[in-house]
């Protein structure tokens, strides 16, 4: 039996509310869309104009001779592509057991919410493999193999490591990297690292004498970085039927230096971006419909969204390998 078209399904609001994006995004440890910020698009692929790296550093003879013209200038852009694809997840939440359990939860939010853990886990998923990347990052000026892993406490240079990548980013871009991303693990490692504690004890930031004493807050600061981005979100990574394998999503073994923004304005460069294209109603957190089913006497909860992730500027990042042993 085919699936009805999108007409026939009923958007739901109420369910949408009760899932709060941000804050779950937040709690999950889901950092997408803080690494590739959201660029809304009118159609679900198409050309655009890139600013080349030459463009964003062009500087032109701005002296003017009584009665001449002034010089002028102007843009040349770099072709570039994006391409949006639709993702969604279904639930279907039986008449009987919706009663049977009525008592004691709500099975309907309950399938929202795993339906909304569906696409938004894909959607981190497609990101990290985008961001730590070492096809797309080759190449001394791209990437680096750390020697001493951070999570040798005694042994590791993290903040030389950052350094170095953050200069080789101006060095390739004249853009300064703002960002360090890193999983849960790694930041962990780097609580525990003695350059770390050593540096904000000097510094005069607080005591770090303990591990748990070392904030993120520290960390921009010890790094002179405006954002310290902690992925946290997991995945199943075992076969459906197999006992369940916890993994991280963004892989323990990269650190990424780079520059991201803050905005969806294209005139400021960074790293990447996720395209989205709403025309058909999806939202960037996911749209939420159900319809009713009567094969299975039942309703149907649907979450879905259209987006697409795109790197941009790789030189906007550095990638570091060989983080953890």
């Amino acid at each position: 039996m085919g699936s009805p078209s999108t007409s026939l399904a009923t958007r739901r609001p109420d369910l949408e509310s009760s899932f709060e994006y941000d804050l779950a995004m937040d709690d999950a440890g889901f950092i997408a869309t803080e690494v590739l910020p959201v660029v809304d698009v009118q159609s679900t692929a198409g050309h655009f104009g890139k600013i080349s790296i030459e463009q964003l550093l062009f500087q032109g003879e701005t002296r003017r001779a009584p009665g001449s013209g002034y010089n002028r200038g102007s843009w040349n852009f770099e072709p570039a592509t994006y391409i949006t694809e639709e993702h969604g997840w279904e639930e279907p939440v039986d008449d009987h057991e919706a009663a049977d359990y009525a008592e004691y939860f709500d099975i309907e939010a309950i399938s929202t919410m795993r339906a909304f853990s569906a696409v938004l886990r894909n959607a981190e998923k497609r990101a990290a493999d985008a961001v730590f990347n070492p096809t797309t990052w080759t190449g001394a000026a791209l990437t680096t193999v750390i020697t001493h892993e951070w999570d040798d406490a005694a042994n590791a240079v993290p903040i030389t490591d950052v350094e170095a990548a953050v200069a080789d980013i101006y060095a390739g871009s004249g853009m300064w990297a703002n960002a360090l991303i890193i999983n849960r693990k790694v930041f962990r490692n780097l609580r525990n690292s003695a350059q770390i504690i050593g540096r904000i004890e000097s510094g005069g930031s607080g005591s770090a004498s303990k591990a748990t004493d070392v904030t993120v807050e520290m960390l921009k600061a010890v790094f002179d970085l405006e954002h310290i981005i902690v992925a946290g979100a997991s995945r199943n990574s075992a076969n459906e039927g197999q006992a369940a394998t916890p993994t991280q999503i963004w892989s323990d073994e990269y650190a990424m230096v780079c520059r991201v923004s803050g905005s969806a304005d294209m005139r400021d460069p960074c790293i990447g971006r996720t395209f989205h294209w709403s025309q058909d109603g999806s939202q960037v957190g996911g749209t939420v419909e159900t319809y009713r089913e009567e094969s299975i006497r039942g309703n149907v909860v649907r979450v879905r969204h259209q987006v697409g992730e795109t790197i941009l500027y790789p030189q906007a990042g550095h990638l570091l390998s060989n983080v953890t042993t």
